[in-house]
């Protein structure tokens, strides 16, 4: 039986020492990044069931003090939040189909070798995630489309990403090896039996990657609706909020009279916030273990 001299014995421990450390660091640093995140959510889910008279008083941190869902009966009352809820969930599925499908038309032609100019095409397409005309020129070419004031203003102009589709490509090129599909040309397949039997059965992944990434940024957005929306039964539910933000004084809008529970502004505030963000936090934990996969693979190689 060999013995490890002492010398190797004491650099070995301090290689796992010096491991140790580091790990701790490295875990603590995300700890601190993940506290960030998960304190001023408790915060404002605490406030949006805490009492009117805990809240202003500012006693209310991460714990509910006063137990109240007056909040929450009130917006669910209210016919202005929970059809904005709706519409917004509609437009928000809407954007993502057709963000996938048109991502998935535009990666795949890019990915195969045959295309003749495949580089020229991308390149043209990169150009457009630094340059754009401006927000006046696009309101006129919205104007002249019939987009304004209609929920297509909210799903057409944004619904084809550059990066996203960069992304699929990368994932196509390294994922599926040429044999494949050479193996297919050969059983006489087209390009779209191609795409739809071999391309898309192995690109589960990226597609929940990049279609958690098209509902996210939708569902987030209210610039574009405060530039071409005017009517109110079109707002999506994010405007309402960015409103109520913006007003914290006061009311951004007035709940209808079916809403006869009253909570203060601040309080009404934390609960708008917490019905915007649920949608959001029931899809996510079903699509995280392909969110995961997918960023990986599709964004580091290619």
């Amino acid at each position: 039986m060999t013995t490890v001299p002492a010398e190797n014995k004491k650099s070995l421990f301090k290689g796992v020492n010096r491991a140790r450390v580091s790990d701790f660091v490295i875990a603590f640093i995300i700890l601190l990044l993940s506290l960030t995140c998960i304190v001023p959510f408790l915060h404002i889910a605490a406030k949006s069931i805490s009492s009117n008279t805990a809240v202003l008083s500012k006693r209310v941190y991460l714990l509910p003090k006063g137990l109240n869902f007056d909040a929450y009966i009130s917006i669910f009352r209210d016919g202005q939040l929970t059809h904005s809820m709706v519409y917004t969930i509609w437009m928000t599925f809407l954007f993502t189909v057709i963000g996938l499908i048109v991502t998935v038309l535009a990666a795949y032609p890019l990915a195969r070798r045959e295309l003749k100019g495949r580089s020229v095409i991308a390149f043209i397409i990169m150009f457009t995630m630094y340059f754009s005309a401006g927000l006046i020129p696009e309101y006129l070419l919205y104007k002249d489309l019939k987009l304004l004031n209609t929920m297509w203003v909210l799903v057409l102009p944004l619904s084809f990403s550059p990066y996203n589709m960069l992304i699929m490509r990368s994932f196509i090129r390294s994922t599926i090896p040429d044999s494949l599909y050479e193996a297919a040309n050969l059983d006489g397949a087209d390009h779209f039996q191609i795409l739809v039997r071999v391309v898309l059965p192995l690109s589960k992944p990226i597609l929940a990657t990049l279609a958690l990434f098209y509902a996210v940024g939708r569902w987030n957005a209210y610039a574009d609706a405060k530039y071409y929306i005017t009517t109110k039964a079109l707002q999506p539910l994010q405007y309402l909020l960015s409103n109520m933000v913006l007003n914290s004084g006061q009311d951004a809008f007035s709940l209808s009279e079916a809403a006869a529970v009253e909570s203060t502004p601040e309080v009404l505030q934390a609960a708008v916030v917490m019905f915007a963000t649920l949608p959001i936090l029931v899809v996510y934990p079903f699509v995280q273990k392909y969110f995961v996969q997918g960023t990986m693979i599709g964004a580091v190689k290619g």
